[in-house]
């Protein structure tokens, strides 16, 4: 019987101190804390689980805190107090109400990040602020397809990694409410791919198509990338750092 006891309080012990070292470890671990909202009330992307699934392996890899949810009830201003950035993963339509769009507003404010990703710009349309915040609003796209990117400036985080030329395939997004004032750092060059027609309309924005951009904008900061429609892109080395390196930006704000 006593062989017993002692094997629980030993067992016991050792569980204690496993708890504690995993806890005190992700405390030290944590840079900065990220919320990712994946909710929609329009089209919905088969890569949203692929996506919020590299945002927690990015999490673990760079150790930051991550917490993912399609409840748009969390934003609001005691719950975003925790947060550094919110990344915004393929979102889609009005899914905010006044107060939440409230909240969203001073959370920028008050020096926070916003990340944005792919449909973010097929987001709340009727909604200025987070247009000019994200930095225009999704027009047309034709099929996916492989395209040349022109990398525009690679001292950015999200570009430190890239050559002048990236060759990438993913369904590529025209922008109408452009912001003028954000910085691009990658454009598309219309002269590698096929942009589509609409009523017998060639698309296309021409010479200058941005495709992933920055700015800091409202007191906040603002990264915004165009890629991220196919399920593969989160599996890819070059469009993960990329990804982590907007996020970082946006939660940290460190220098360029």
């Amino acid at each position: 019987m006593k062989s017993l006891i002692n094997k629980f309080k030993i067992l016991s012990l050792l569980i204690t101190s496993l708890l504690v070292l995993s806890f005190s470890t992700i405390g030290q671990a944590q840079q900065f804390r990220a919320l990712v909202i994946s909710k929609t009330s329009g089209f919905r992307h088969q890569s949203i689980p692929e996506g919020v699934a590299a945002i927690k392996k990015l999490a673990k890899k760079h150790r930051f805190a991550v917490y993912t949810t399609e409840d748009a009830g969390l934003v609001n201003d005691k719950n975003l107090e925790k947060y550094d950035v919110i990344i915004m993963m393929s979102t889609t339509g009005t899914i905010f109400n006044a107060e939440e769009k409230a909240a969203f507003e001073r959370f920028v404010k008050s020096g926070k990040g916003v990340v944005g990703v792919h449909s973010a710009t097929d987001t709340e349309y009727d909604w200025p602020w987070y247009t000019k915040l994200i930095g225009g609003q999704f027009n047309h796209h034709p099929h996916q397809q492989t395209a040349r990117i022109k990398v525009m400036n690679g001292d950015h985080p999200s570009t430190y990694h890239l050559n002048d030329k990236w060759l990438w395939t993913d369904e590529w997004y025209e922008y109408k409410n452009f912001n003028n004032k954000v910085n691009i750092l990658l454009q598309l060059d219309e002269s590698s791919y096929d942009v589509g027609n609409r009523n017998g309309k060639k698309m296309g924005m021409g010479a200058v198509h941005p495709i992933a951009w920055y700015h800091e904008y409202d007191g906040g900061r603002v990264f915004y990338t165009g890629l991220g429609h196919v399920e593969e892109a989160f599996e890819d080395p070059d469009f993960l750092n990329h990804l982590y390196g907007g996020i970082w930006y946006a939660a940290l704000g460190k220098p360029l």
